[in-house]
């Protein structure tokens, strides 16, 4: 750049220089040359008188190399130095007789009809000569300026711009050096930065599932031993519910700490999103050792934490796989993980180790599990019904819906061959949605043929205790356009127990919509009275085991009268299961009870077969919408 700026200052400055030689030139010509003139042609011959005077102003004119006059003929009439008087016309100078000026860069004497050596370098220019009233051209001006100064002052020009392109292409290359250095480490701090936030949590700092997950990679691709595990907060959603997202926000800024500040250098703790954590100890050789150290996290996270002054106390679930016992590739142990956090989860144990017994996850399972999402699709799956009779009159009260599957090669399944498989892989969220609508457009068509009966669906602790559960609920009721008050959702006292908190909220939203809650398998678990108390119930349903022996057993039989008059004292509908004998029908009246299901009136039928057994039935007296 800076030479192609010289050579162009260079190429400017010559051109400067000879217009500055041709402005000389016409400064001589109107101000010395011309007013000597009195207008006649100079082919006659100069006037005699003006050749001192040309000859004085020749020399009084500082820096003119030489000075001729030519007549219109192109002969030179004067010269300064008496050079040039015998030459012939060449063309620029005809072009001057033609009136045109012209300049060039030449050496004094190079022309061909010069004589003496050749001088240095000029600026030649070739001008017309005007004289008279009329400015006539009487001839031509020939003059030799020299060339030297400009040279100076053009070399002059030259260094001092040199000089200033050196300063300030350096000041250049080193702003751009600074700009690219600052630039480069912007760039990669922001590289650092993006790739730091690629791997890490933004709320808490940790190591997010990315990381997670590479470090798993690495350690089974390293060898030794080690242990994964998944760590999942109990009843979080009742901090962000009642306390609100920041709250909730903070409590796991803080437990995310706490775990990564409890385990030793080279382990890892990342936050996988929402409130599950995931631990990777690299150094662990034993159960024992991994437990002992879950234990402790565990213990660290129940610590009570202070959010705006409220204290808050964390309760986690922890499942552990061991690498290589558990598993020998990451998706292994993470899925096995996972299984026993759910597993520790279910049954309230703190930390379990994954146990092969938990795993639904082999081929065979899996297997079943690909056919019953193909099940799902090609509607090979139906219901039967059971109907609920009340004792006093044997008037159908309502029928519950039981899922079968007519596999196309096994026949008809149970639902104990599929269900578990359903619920520990996710599938039963779509199965439940298909059992409620089916179930609710065949009460349609029985309200529509003048039979008004609710319709029982029995719902998993995993649906129970899932988000959004009672809103995608309402949803199927909405979009079938069935009052709230035709679906009785029935859960077991295990289902509630699993996160009787989340599953608590549920029922009510449920409820305060008018859709009806029924306590399936009462006696079996381990409600207690506070928690039945406040369960939104309108309906206990005593389960069988009690119910089939109470005619021959007498413990039985007190237990079941206890049950029914707790029930009643609550306020709640009583139904007996699995009555199966006149018998037990008789002592169940006599005691009170409401209403009794089982083989004695009625086994689950399709929903033809239960349409037909209906038609013979007494009307029910459930009032319609």
């Amino acid at each position: 750049m800076g030479l192609v700026l010289a050579h162009a200052y260079r190429d400017e400055a010559a051109r400067r220089g000879l217009a500055a030689g041709a402005s000389e030139a016409a400064l001589v010509a109107t101000t010395a040359v011309q007013p000597l003139l009195d207008g006649r042609s100079l082919s006659a011959g100069p006037d005699l008188a003006t050749l001192p005077r040309l000859a004085a102003i020749t020399q009084a004119a500082d820096g003119v190399a030489r000075l001729r006059i030519r007549d219109l003929d192109g002969r030179v009439v004067y010269s300064s130095d008496g050079s040039g008087l015998s030459g012939l016309a060449d063309d620029e100078i005809l072009q001057a007789l033609h009136g045109a000026t012209l300049v060039s860069l030449t050496r004094l004497n190079s022309d061909e009809n010069d004589v003496g050596p050749v001088g240095p370098e000029v600026v030649e220019v070739y001008r017309p000569l005007l004289a008279g009233a009329g400015h006539v051209q009487v001839g031509v001006l020939e003059i030799y300026l020299p060339y030297a100064p400009i040279e100076h002052d053009i070399d002059e020009g030259l260094g001092d711009l040199y000089r200033d392109l050196v300063v300030g292409l350096c000041v250049l290359y080193v702003v751009i050096a600074v700009l690219l250095l600052a630039t480069t480490g912007r760039l990669r701090q922001q590289a650092a930065a993006n790739a730091y936030l690629a791997e890490h949590d933004t709320l808490t700092g940790l190591p997010n599932r990315r990381l997670f997950q590479r470090t798993v990679a690495e350690m089974t691709a390293c060898g030794g031993q080690g242990v994964v595990a998944l760590i999942d907060l109990d009843r979080f959603k009742e901090v962000n519910d009642s306390l609100g997202h920041q709250r909730g926000d903070l409590l796991l800024a803080v437990l995310g700490g706490r775990l990564a500040a409890e385990v030793r250098p080279g382990d890892l703790v990342a936050r996988l999103g929402g409130d599950e954590f995931g631990v990777v100890l690299s150094r662990v050789v034993t159960e024992a050792e991994a437990h002992a150290a879950l234990e402790r996290l565990n213990a660290r996270l129940s610590d009570p934490v202070e959010i705006d002054g409220l204290p808050l106390t964390a309760e986690a679930s922890i499942g552990f796989a061991m690498f290589p016992d558990d598993g020998l590739d990451p998706d292994t142990l993470l899925q096995r993980a996972d299984i026993a956090m759910y597993a520790a989860k279910a049954a309230h144990s703190g930390t379990v180790r994954f146990d092969q017994a938990q795993d639904v996850f082999d081929p065979k399972r899996l297997a079943v599990v690909g056919e019953l999402r193909r099940a799902l699709r090609d509607d090979e799956l139906v219901l039967h019904f059971q109907p609920k009779v009340r004792l006093a009159d044997g008037v159908v009260t309502a029928v519950e819906a039981l899922i079968r599957w007519e596999h196309p090669q096994r026949g008809l399944l149970s639902p104990d061959e599929f269900l578990p498989v359903a619920e520990q892989t996710g599938l039963i969220h779509p199965l439940t949605e298909w059992v409620i609508d089916t179930a609710l457009d065949h009460a349609a068509i029985w309200s529509a043929a003048g039979r008004v009966l609710p319709v029982a669906v029995n719902v998993s602790a995993r649906n129970l205790c899932r988000p959004g559960f009672a809103e995608q609920v309402l949803a199927q009721v909405h979009a079938k356009g069935s009052s709230p008050s035709r679906l009785i959702i029935e859960v077991t006292e295990t289902a509630v127990l699993t996160d009787v908190e989340r599953a608590t909220a549920n029922l009510r939203l449920l409820a305060a919509e008018g859709i009806l809650v029924s306590l399936d398998d009462f006696g079996q678990g381990q409600t207690s009275l506070g928690h039945l108390s406040r369960l939104p119930l309108f309906e206990l349903k005593i389960d069988r085991a009690f119910v089939s022996n109470m005619d021959t057993e007498a413990a039985d039989a007190a237990i079941v009268r206890s049950l029914i008059d707790l029930a009643h004292d609550l306020g709640f509908v009583v139904v007996a299961e699995g009555v199966e004998h006149a018998a037990t029908m008789d002592a169940l009246r006599a005691l009170g009870c409401d209403d009794a299901q089982g083989y004695l009136l009625c086994r689950p039928q399709p929903f033809d077969a239960v349409t037909a057994w209906l038609a013979a039935q007494p009307q029910p007296v459930v009032a319609g919408p």
